[in-house]
């Protein structure tokens, strides 16, 4: 059945599939606007942007980019066509990250509705992996998947997998040492966050071995075996402005669904990438592209989801 967004119905099922997206520490930094009941418009919230880690905005625009995906499937399985616009006006309206129109009616492909079903499913999964290496062909759909929206997914080999755990284990020391980025990691890792953030029972245990193939809040409890060897990939954009970070968002998204549709399951590992930004570094241009996420895949046990924001909160006018 088609949907319109003149109907409470209509939007909220819009809205709940966007709000389901990953984002950087369960910030879930997005507001959604519905105009005329024929757009909706995703803007950055900035009550929610991570200023000592994130002084670009490229996390929270990644963040952003997930959700866009999700709007845009939403839109496609609901049996209309998404129309997008990237930063339509970002002079004027900085915030406003995208504007989507439902277009004409259109089948549903099978392919569609398969991510749609997924969108629940997907889990960020901070746990130990089995010693099971991805298939080559579960590989290559990765791949495809980031290529399809405009972005890239570089798998690492043994040697750059060693040396990126080593980068990401110095990268997290001297993050430790600054108070700032400790206060605001601190605040949004609350044991018992109840809409957003990273409660305790998402942090998984603390790693026995080192360098650790995830990220450390602090905050864990235990301590576990990790799979010996992680497999890490490198999502990538040829470029490095605000549409490239809303497009690795995309894409990211994109790739996280169809690895859980393979039974696969992720985690992030950006301290690198963090530790960057908080410097005001440049990445030299590279033939491969930007590197916007560290992905770490694998084959894990069910694990809880992050808490959401209900879906009326994510409504401005």
């Amino acid at each position: 059945m088609s949907v319109s967004l003149a109907t409470e119905l209509g939007a909220r099922r819009l809205l709940v599939a966007a709000g389901q997206a990953p984002s950087v520490f369960n910030t879930q930094p997005w507001r959604f606007r519905v105009v005329r009941g024929e757009f909706v418009e995703l803007f950055a919230d900035h009550d929610r942007w991570l200023r000592i880690s994130d002084p670009r905005g490229r996390n929270q625009y990644v963040s952003c980019g997930a959700a866009l995906f999700n709007l845009r499937l939403a839109v496609r399985t609901a049996g209309r066509r998404p129309v997008v616009w990237l930063l339509p006006s970002a002079e004027e309206e900085p915030e406003l990250l995208a504007v989507v129109r439902l277009g004409g009616s259109l089948p549903v492909p099978d392919e569609y509705r398969a991510l749609y079903d997924l969108i629940p499913v997907r889990r960020t999964s901070r746990r130990p992996f089995a010693d099971r290496v991805l298939p080559r062909a579960v590989r290559a759909g990765l791949r495809q998947a980031a290529r399809r929206e405009g972005a890239g997914l570089v798998f690492l080999d043994r040697h750059a997998t060693d040396d990126m755990l080593d980068y990401a284990a110095i990268a997290e020391e001297q993050l430790a040492r600054d108070h700032d980025y400790r206060a605001e990691l601190a605040a949004w890792t609350m044991p018992g966050a109840r809409y957003d953030g990273l409660p305790g029972y998402v942090h998984g245990p603390r790693p026995l071995r080192d360098p650790a193939p995830v990220r450390d809040f602090g905050r864990q409890e235990g301590t576990a075996r990790f799979e010996e060897r992680p497999q890490l990939a490198v999502l990538t954009t040829m470029g490095d402005r605000p549409d490239d970070w809303l497009r690795a968002g995309q894409a990211l998204q994109r790739v996280l669904l169809v690895a859980a549709g393979h039974g696969v399951s992720a985690s992030f590992l950006n301290q690198p990438l963090d530790l960057r930004d908080m410097r005001g570094r440049r990445d030299p241009r590279h033939r491969r592209g930007h590197p916007q996420m560290i992905i770490r895949f694998g084959y894990g046990l069910p694990v809880a989801r992050s808490p959401r924001r209900p879906a009326a909160e994510l409504e401005t006018t």
